[in-house]
């Protein structure tokens, strides 16, 4: 029987799992374009001329008979381009709140399960001769990082369209498998994912001493898995019952700034992003009339395990760790450091091998053992907020001959949770876009603000604390 089928892994399939009429698990970006906005059959001509590159974007989800294993990825016959890239303008003045609002408005609706799960929005309108492409893809087709290496498919280095190679023949959608084909197929997914298992566990017999050494940090992590339920998280404002509509808001920052902030104080970029999430967090919640005395936060960060061989491929190559968010914390440079020393220790631990581990495990699961699996996940016992990080390219991307002057992400919302903030770096930039929930997050302009806020702030501290001759290099330079 020829193969017609893609089975998901566990993690691709959890966030199927999660979705529900409020909790949508679909993510993207808006991308701020030199105008004019191409025709859009130029659009679609320049999308249908890369498509076989992107060979998920043609394919739509199928459900073997009888739970005999997670969805697959099939063909869709019924593939119409022009469904999936939309066009909409903005009413004049064509602000950039007014486009915060579409974006908000496009991802409070959610994907239709019978299409392949992807769409790709054409904003015309914007100020100063602008446009946007806001894109939305379900989580279960792309990671964050895959879906940057999925972007640079679509964009080009320069000015001018690169020559991309085609197949010799057009595409023609594989049969639609029988619901029997399907059944057999996930049987023979389930089994094959045993004999991977077997197979590592005979290799690991050749080896003994890496595989003893592989166990017990494999055990360490499931462990540290273990307390981190065993601790919960603490209640807050954030972790609520949500709605389906949505709130957007976006800061706009530059890269080297978080860069002489760690230069200054030490640490990683994401340490400071992490630490002026917090300091925001921190105001908005005296804002709220919560008490922060001795309160500390917990962000999910989530870490890409993608290899080099990996870039490019669809699907998600994701663990996660909880990273400590200290509001109880007054200095803003002390923030920073318990940020740093906190994040060191996660990086010495095994949480995030404990987390891949769990995930692994999955993948030999029933459906029914997988839904719980994946609920446990995005339990609010673990988590209070969704905070990643996406590195993007530092250099100019275009789409059609126009440049793209700013790129901002879009995360999602699990469910009870009202807030996800993500962060996505491209071109000497680095944007926050800030998702919440319509109802339980009417104030999310005041977090935005408050970011902005601490951002200021630490870049502050780090010129204060910069010696007299590199500060007056650095305002002379500029």
């Amino acid at each position: 029987m020829a193969r017609t089928s893609d089975r998901l892994t566990a993690v691709d399939a959890g966030f199927l799992h999660q979705e529900g009429p409020a909790a949508h698990m679909h993510i993207g970006g808006v991308t701020v374009f030199e105008g004019p906005a191409p025709p859009q059959e130029e659009v679609l001509d320049q999308i249908r001329s890369r498509l076989h590159l992107l060979p998920r974007y043609r394919q739509r989800l199928a459900r073997p008979p009888l739970q005999s294993g997670n969805p697959v990825w099939i063909d869709d016959p019924a593939f119409n381009l022009e469904y999936h890239v939309r066009r909409t303008a903005l009413p004049t003045p064509g602000s950039r709140s007014q486009l915060r609002e579409a974006t908000a408005l496009i991802f409070s609706q959610r994907l239709d399960r019978s299409k392949p799960l992807w769409e790709l929005w054409v904003v015309e309108g914007i100020r100063n001769d602008r446009w946007a492409m806001i894109s939305k893809t379900h989580h279960a087709l792309i990671d964050g990082i895959s879906g940057i290496d999925i972007a640079t498919a679509l964009l080009d280095l320069g000015p001018e369209p690169m020559e991309v190679p085609h197949p010799d023949q057009a595409w023609q959608a594989r049969p639609v498998p029988t619901p029997a084909e399907l059944l057999v197929e996930g049987m023979v997914g389930a089994a094959r994912a045993g004999v991977k298992g077997l197979t590592r566990a005979v290799e690991a017999v050749g080896r003994p001493r890496a595989a003893v050494d592989r166990v017990r940090e494999i055990g360490e992590g499931v462990g540290e898995m273990a307390w981190a339920l065993m601790n919960p998280a603490p209640d807050t404002p954030l972790n609520v019952p949500i709605g389906p509509h949505r709130r957007y808001r976006a800061v706009e920052s530059d890269l080297a700034t978080f860069r002489r902030i760690k230069g200054a104080f030490g640490g990683t970029v994401n340490d400071v992003v992490l630490a002026v999430v917090t300091s925001a967090l921190r105001d908005w919640l005296h804002e709220r009339g919560v008490r922060t005395e001795g309160l500390e936060l917990r962000a999910l960060v989530p870490v890409s395990v993608r290899t080099e061989d990996e870039r490019g491929q669809l699907g998600n190559r994701l663990t996660a760790m909880r990273g400590p968010l200290p509001v109880y914390v007054d200095d803003p440079r002390q923030r920073l450091e318990v940020i740093r020393r906190s994040m060191e220790g996660l990086k010495e631990s095994k949480q995030a091998l404990g987390a891949e581990t769990i995930s692994n495990v999955q993948n030999f699961a029933p459906p029914t053992v997988l839904a719980q699996a994946s609920r446990l996940t995005f339990s609010t016992r673990l988590f209070n907020v969704l905070v990643t990080n996406i590195p993007g390219p530092q250099f100019p991307l275009y789409f059609h001959g126009r440049r793209m002057e700013r790129a901002f992400p879009v995360a999602f919302l699990p469910k009870d949770h009202a807030l996800a903030i993500a962060i996505l770096s491209y071109d000497g930039a680095i944007n926050f876009g800030l998702v919440g929930d319509h109802d339980a997050l009417p104030d999310l302009e005041l977090l935005a603000d408050r970011l902005r806020a601490a951002i200021d702030e630490l870049a502050a501290l780090a010129e204060e604390a910069e010696p007299a001759p590199r500060r007056r290099a650095s305002r002379s330079a500029s």
